[in-house]
Parts: C-alpha cells; structure tokens; sequence
C-alpha cells in the first residue's frame, strides 16, 4: 500500500486520518473492515466513519475492490453476502450469476466432443448474467442506513483520479497479461501503453469505470440491468460471440436465501446455503470433528492435518452428488447436515491411514469437481452495534474472462466455467459430469464460497471467509477450529498451516510452510502431498480470548488489510434491523 495515495483518499472523503487506522490485526471496537486491498478496507471504515452500518461498509468496499482489485472485486461478477443483524437475527443474499437463457448443456464441447477449456475461461461466450450490482442494491434496500449513492461515489472518485499499482497487483498483471491482451479494451485499461504488465509504482486511473460507477450510483441497479450499461455488455458480447441479451439481464434478481445453520461445540454456525457449497461442506467437516477431541492433538501436527483432510474428501464427495441450484436441484441438505450423519461418517476414518478416494466414491468412476477459479475475494466487516457481514464475491478465474466492454470498464466474469461442462463424463483428473450442476438456461452454477458467521452464547465470536476456490471451505474451517476448539486469537487461527482435499484428484494439498517432518509422516499415512505457496485468503474479526475484544485481522499471505474506526463518530440507526 503506498500510504500517500490512503491518505489522498481518505482526504477526498472528507475523513480525518486520525479517524482510521489500517494495519494488519487491529481492535475493532468502534467497528472494522477487513479486505485483501488497503484502499478498498479505508472506503468501507469511511462508511463506519460516518455512521452506517456494517451492510453500507460492505457495499462501499465492494465498489472500491473493483478499482482497487481488478483481478477479483468486480461489478461484472457476482457473489453472497451473510448478514447478521444485531440481536442474531441473519439472512443470506444469493447474487450469484445466472447462466445466459440460449445457454446448453453441451455449450462448451468441440466437434471431437470433448471439452474446449479455452472456450470455458476467455471471451463473452463464458459470462454469466452478472449479479454484483443486484445484490449489492437489494442489500442497501433491505438494511442500508446511507445514501446508496454515498456508498458508490468513492470508487468512482478512485477509479477517476487513479491510485497506485501495488507489488501484487503488478505480478497478477504480468501473470496473465497475454490473455488481458486479447481483448483490445482490456489491454487499453490494465497494461502499459506499450503493451507490458503494469508495474509497482504505476498510476491506474479507470474513466470509463468511473463514468459506469456515477451511472449506477445515481440509477441504482436500473442502468446496469435495463439501462445504457447492459446495452453496451450486450452490444459488446453480440459482436465477439457472446450469448448474453438484454432480456438476460432484464430477467437478472437476486435472492433472499435462509442461512445454514450448524451447532459445534455450544457455538452457533451461520453459513452459506446452495447455491454455494461452502456452507454444505464445512458444516458437515464440523460435524464430523465433534466427535474427535481435536485440541488434544498438536496444532500443525500430521494427525491434526490428517483428520482435516479426511473430513473435507467425504464432505466433497456429498458435495459432488447432491450440490446444484436450489431452484432447479432437490437436494437432500436435511440428511447430509444432520449431526448423526456426520458423526458416522467421521467414524469411518482411519486415524493412522488415508482413505482412498474411489473407495469413497464406489461406482462413481472418479466423480469429482470442475476445477475454480482461485482469484475470488472476501470482505469481513462487523459494525459498533454488532452487526456483522460476511461477503464473498468472484469473476470466477483472475481477472474474470478477461473481456471489457467498450466504454464501460467492467470486466466480465467466466462464471460459467463453474458449471459442469461435459454432461455425463467425470474422471479422476478434474472433470464431473454429474446433473445437479449441468448448464441449464438461467441456473446459478455452484460455488464453493464460504462466508461464515460463529455465535457463542448469543455474542458474535468470528465473521471470516476466503478466496481460494475448491480450497475455500478448507481455509474457513481452519479458522473456525483454530478458534472455537483451541481457543487461539484471530491472527493466530489464520496463521495456522492450511490443508485442502477435495475428493479428486485424490492428492492433499499442503501449504510449503509446513515443517519437513509433517509432510513426511502424511506422506507415510498414505497421502499424496502437492505442496502450494499458501491456501486461500482468509480476513477475519474474531473475537480475542485474552481481552474479549473484537480483533480485526487481515491475511499474512497476500497484501491484506484491516480498517478500524478508532474516533468517536455519530451512530448508525438500528431502524429496519
């Protein structure tokens, strides 16, 4: 973060420096914003500033992350946001998107009748009906306290006055800068004029997002869904093979979902309902743990890491075979969420051995997951009143389908990569064919986002989620466990070593910091190990054992930052909670 462009920011929004302060694992009692980029955690701790509440904090951050953090904050892509209101009262909102109505099942297969992966990532023909805008504006509409044009105004200041590029928004720019080159408004925007990545130190400025956040912070979601921005998307996708319409987006609304609810051990767990998983599978994971005592094994332990991945591959395998839509799939939640159903499952597993996967999966030919994007990204913000908001949103792959349209400076997500490709087909290599999942015209493919919220007696014990894709669940468990089992401070729950198996391809993925000898004694129980710099991106405010404090923290792993209010300011109103 350079720290002159934050303090330019928070000069534009009127706010006194003394009144926020950022860093990395901050005391949240006059409430706080946790997100991967500093700017964007500033916008929404400004929105706390001036007396909304933690849904307008969100909304604001959200915004800035789509100018700050271009690979993954978005207004072209979509996401869920769980809202606990003060008193513990919670609803979920499901924006994810929808598929385009000319879509098919068989959309994305060759002549040779297999699966082309280019066609699934790049171009417009990969979008779905975006629903950031819808879900932010039906949050607003049900809880927010400020002006909904208050809440957008600061990224479109952003956007047009330009900030500067960070270390890692210039190597997500040089990682994928052949493919932002393929689209001649995307390589405009966000590369160099001559053609190179952008680099640390560089000044982004983004007119046209600008102009296209002024449109919608002054029409609401009228002019990205009916208005001159969804002609110009449409326009765009008509001219480069897309499937999108006006009538598409005509047709786009988010939706009011109830929440999972779990119980592990005396804590309430709200989660994520379909059409994301993530709630699904770290509900079951925790039902499965409660019958192991896992704080009398070591933290970072192999048996530790062991029983961890043992829980996710059975939770993936329910996962793979129920998990669709809810408005097109029955799903049998009742019998996989049940507390009994978990503790047999989790009797099964071998404290000393890894279970093969196609043991588990039986006749299912190897059924596994579509591979996710990894590039999604997660707000966490709790306000003075108790209010609490988890928000996960994605342009599914970095940088979405790497398309703009013209005149609009919104990148299009590739969401519909996330949907089964190949009806019928699965293997042990990354493909599922299974029906809940199939492309059907406008059905919201399934996510693994997984925003969490953890009540103990009634009070707010953690607010987290993570990036990450088929690994976020894993992540968040890590968390949720570090906390509520061992008693650990928020920043140090997220500093613990992170594993992830999702079923197939049958291999636990460990992060590199792992000690030598963890990885050899998983290795000798039977695992086999693919080592990743980090998993997932996890911000959290939790609450600290020591102090009973709201602690704010932001992920070590990547740039981070939390935003707390520390100065006293005028109240949000708790009128419509």
């Amino acid at each position: 973060m350079a720290l002159s462009a934050l303090v330019a920011l928070l000069a534009l929004a009127g706010c006194q420096s003394a009144d926020i302060v950022i860093g990395r694992d901050l005391d949240a009692a006059g409430g706080a914003v946790v997100s991967v980029e500093p700017l964007a955690s500033a916008t929404g701790a400004r929105a706390l500033a001036r007396g909304g509440n933690a849904v307008d904090a969100a909304i604001a951050t959200a915004f800035a992350l789509a100018v700050t953090w271009p690979e993954a904050g978005n207004v072209g892509g979509g996401g869920f946001m769980l809202i606990r209101a003060p008193g513990g009262r919670a609803l979920f909102i499901d924006y994810r998107e929808k598929a385009p109505r000319a879509a098919e099942a068989s959309m994305f297969l060759g002549p040779d009748g297999k699966v082309d992966k280019n066609a699934t990532r790049l171009g417009y023909r990969c979008a779905g009906v975006p629903g950031t805008v819808a879900g932010l504006w039906l949050a607003h509409q049900l809880y927010g306290d400020l002006d909904w044009a208050e809440l957008v105004l600061p990224a479109a200041d952003l956007a047009e006055g330009g900030f500067e590029v960070s270390a890692e928004l210039a190597a997500s720019s040089a990682r994928h800068a052949r493919e932002l080159a393929l689209c001649e408004e995307t390589r405009r925007i966000f590369l160099a004029p001559d053609g190179l990545p952008l680099r640390a130190g560089d000044w982004l400025c983004q007119p046209d997002l600008a102009r296209s956040l002024r449109l919608i912070a002054l029409d609401g979601r009228r002019t990205f869904y009916e208005g001159e921005l969804a002609r110009q998307i449409v326009a765009g996708a008509r001219t480069q093979g897309g499937i999108l319409t006006l009538e598409d987006f005509r047709r786009y609304e988010a939706v009011v979902r109830r929440p999972l609810t779990g119980s592990y051990r005396g804590c309430r767990v709200l989660a994520g309902p379909p059409p994301t998983s993530g709630g699904q599978v770290l509900i079951e994971c925790l039902n499965q743990l409660d019958g192991f005592d896992l704080a009398a094994l070591p933290a970072g332990d192999a048996a530790e890491l062991h029983l961890l991945a043992e829980v996710l591959q059975r939770a993936f395998l329910d996962r793979a075979l129920h998990l669709g839509d809810p408005d097109f799939v029955s799903d049998p939640l009742g019998a996989i969420l049940d507390q009994e159903y978990g503790r047999r499952l989790g009797a099964g597993i071998d404290p000393e051995r890894a279970t093969p996967s196609d043991r588990l999966a039986g006749d299912l030919g190897g059924t596994l997951l579509p591979a996710e994007g990894e590039s999604t990204t997660h707000i966490s913000v709790v306000d003075r009143h108790g209010c609490a908001v988890a928000n996960t949103y994605t342009l599914e792959e970095s940088w979405g389908a790497k398309v703009v349209a013209a005149g609009t400076g919104i990148l299009l997500n590739n969401e519909m990569a996330d949907f089964n490709p190949q009806p019928g087909r699965s293997d042990r290599d990354g493909q599922i064919g299974t029906r809940p999942n199939v492309i059907e015209p406008e059905k919201r493919m399934l996510s693994s986002m997984c925003p969490v919220i953890v009540e103990r007696d009634g009070e707010l014990l953690l607010v987290a989620g993570s990036p990450g894709g088929r690994t976020i669940p894993a992540s968040v468990l890590r968390v949720v466990t570090g906390i509520v089992d061992r008693g650990l401070s928020p920043a140090e729950a997220v500093a613990l070593i992170r594993v992830h198996h999702g079923l197939y391809p049958d291999r636990l993925r460990i992060e590199k910091a792992a000690p030598a000898e963890v990885k050899q004694r998983l290795a000798g129980m039977g695992h086999a190990l693919e080592e990743r710099e980090f998993l997932g991106d996890c911000h959290v405010i939790g609450r600290d054992p020591s102090s009973g404090r709201l602690r704010a923290v932001a992920d070590h792993r990547r740039l981070g930052a939390a935003a707390a209010v520390v100065a006293a300011g005028p109240l949000g109103s708790e009128e419509g909670w």
